[in-house]
């Protein structure tokens, strides 16, 4: 069982926007035994000027320049992972803090995981989700699809370029089918710390 071996059981659900990552992470939060902590990458967005200083549609902006890793690792994920009794909260010595966010795979994020997900979604999987999330944000269905074509699917496909998360997590989803059972591609244990 995950985290057995361990006291502290650090995971990532990532996957691109709208792939379901948050109702991944929650659900399995739910079902792990223990302590289980949740923690949103999207709390540690960078401010509006950083996210959109190369421009408010720019791809390598969008994946640069959207999460303030500095923040997330010395916040979060080092004093978790450290052992630390207070992460935003007490821990205890034994829990899992679960992590939902985009570009979670980057090298700077990589060591502190002891299983990470990611949910592969096709790119028309997305906009169909996100016409549905985005709407209300956005204001219009021309302003979602356009906002999606020109930042956030071309800044995932720069993180898939660079990193290649469907072949470093540990654990792939095909969760293309939001009226499905996530489907599991490969399950790779992690090498023992």
């Amino acid at each position: 069982m995950l985290g057995r071996d361990r006291d502290r059981v650090l995971v990532a659900s990532d996957g691109p926007d709208a792939a379901g990552k948050t109702t991944f992470a929650d659900r399995l939060a739910g079902v792990l035994p223990g302590v289980v902590l949740r923690v949103s990458a999207d709390d540690f967005l960078q401010p509006r000027a950083v996210r959109y200083a190369r421009g408010e549609l720019s791809p390598e902006g969008y994946y640069r320049d959207s999460l303030h890793l500095d923040r997330l690792i010395e916040e979060r994920l080092r004093p978790f992972h450290d052992g630390e009794p207070t992460v935003g909260g007490t821990v205890p010595r034994q829990a899992v803090l679960i992590v939902d966010g985009i570009f979670l795979h980057r090298p700077e994020l990589e060591p502190f995981w002891t299983l990470s997900v990611y949910l592969a979604v096709s790119e028309a999987q997305t906009l169909a989700c996100a016409h549905v999330r985005d709407l209300a944000l956005f204001g219009s269905a021309e302003e979602v699809e356009r906002r999606y074509r020109a930042r956030y699917l071309p800044g995932q496909a720069l993180y898939r370029r660079e990193v290649d998360p469907e072949r470093v997590a540990h654990v792939l989803v095909d969760n293309d089918d939001v009226t499905a059972t996530p489907r599991i591609l490969r399950w790779s244990l992690p090498e023992a710390a």
